[in-house]
């Protein structure tokens, strides 16, 4: 039987440690080198930032800060001070796990139109995540000759409190998410594309944060010994960090490439306008000329048969969960910042 506390042993975890940290470390930074182009957008201004983006680029920063500081604390050759390092490395790395729950949480707000009950809930539990994730030191190491920095205690029953808390919570935000898109209610042929996107990324990201939490908190109740114990944190953390942040990624590219018409438009953000007219036929673009010289176009849509044509409106505009916000001039309803924006369509020749 292995003996795990033994000082063979526990040189035999630190090089696979080492080994495993640096294979993560490329991991990442393939993830974050493949999508740079996405946040060069938001810095060179051809996309617009809103605020619900500071969470993405904070967990996905801080996530990369705290691997280069591990690769620091396990390639140094000169005396350094490992607690202070280790620490670091500690706050960074539980500050991406936070965020990238609190990702999924700016989106289920978004869906349940920031109604205050569901929001209060979301932020007490956002809060106690935060008092886990940042309470004291949970490991301490040390300067040994001739091995480097060397973890030599970890506290793991606060460890595993956290990340099953952090299981928790994910699981939370995906039932409140699903609840109010009527997922249950809701044929899945019938459902809209933004639909499908918002429920079925919150799925994948609940299951592989779950699945690498439950390794992670496995792996710090057994305690085989200080490494070991720890192992699989940081797995945990990149896996839940690039999911979340893939899935902010394509819900912006979705809404930045337009809304779409569908037969069916419960529970999803749609804007129908002043050029919008429907009809039983094909999707069509038409124009027509004014009196007084202005060239007005007009895109006409198709409807399934028996839905109702608000062509007598000016336009019809939905919110997440399906229902009719707004009848009046254009507005395109931004899931992610919340806020609607202004958009006309005038072609004047």
């Amino acid at each position: 039987m292995v003996n795990w506390q033994s000082p063979e042993e526990l040189a035999n975890d630190g090089a696979a440690f080492d080994k495993f940290m640096h294979t993560l470390l490329g991991l990442y930074i393939w993830e974050f080198v493949t999508s740079l182009p996405f946040d060069w957008d938001f810095i060179c201004g051809k996309r617009k930032f809103k605020w619900p983006l500071i969470f993405y680029f904070a967990g996905r920063y801080f996530l990369l800060f705290a691997l280069i500081g591990i690769a620091i604390a396990l390639n140094v050759t000169r005396p350094v001070n490992c607690q202070a390092l280790y620490t670091y490395n500690q706050i960074f790395g539980n500050a991406s796990i936070g965020l990238a729950s609190i990702n999924l949480s700016l989106r289920t707000m978004a869906i349940w139109s920031q109604v205050w009950s569901i929001v209060g809930l979301l932020v007490i539990v956002i809060l106690g995540h935060w008092s886990l994730l940042l309470h004291g030191i949970l490991l301490k190491a040390a300067w040994i000759p001739g091995q480097g920095c060397v973890i030599t205690h970890t506290s793991n029953k606060l460890l595993a409190v956290t990340f099953i808390y952090t299981m928790c919570f994910d699981f939370l935000v995906l039932v409140l998410a699903g609840y109010k898109l009527g997922i249950t209610s809701v044929g899945r042929k019938n459902r809209s594309k933004i639909v499908k996107l918002i429920f079925d990324d919150g799925l994948i990201y609940f299951v592989v944060a779950l699945v690498s939490n439950i390794i992670a908190t496995t792996f710090m109740l057994v305690n085989l010994n200080a490494v070991m114990s720890i192992i699989a944190n940081v797995p945990a953390a990149i896996a839940s960090t690039i999911v979340a942040c893939r899935v902010v990624r394509r819900l912006t590219n979705y809404t930045t490439e337009g809304v779409e018409v569908f037969g069916t438009t419960q529970a999803s953000t749609l804007a129908f306008h002043k050029s919008g007219r429907f009809s039983r036929g094909g999707m069509l673009s038409m124009s027509e000329k004014k009196p007084e010289g202005v060239h007005v176009q007009m895109d006409t849509f198709a409807t399934a048969p028996g839905e109702l044509s608000p062509s007598d409106l000016s336009y019809v505009q939905y919110d997440a969960s399906g229902r009719i916000i707004k009848t009046t001039d254009v507005e395109v309803f931004d899931i992610e910042a919340n806020s609607p924006k202004e958009s006309k369509h005038h072609d004047l020749s």
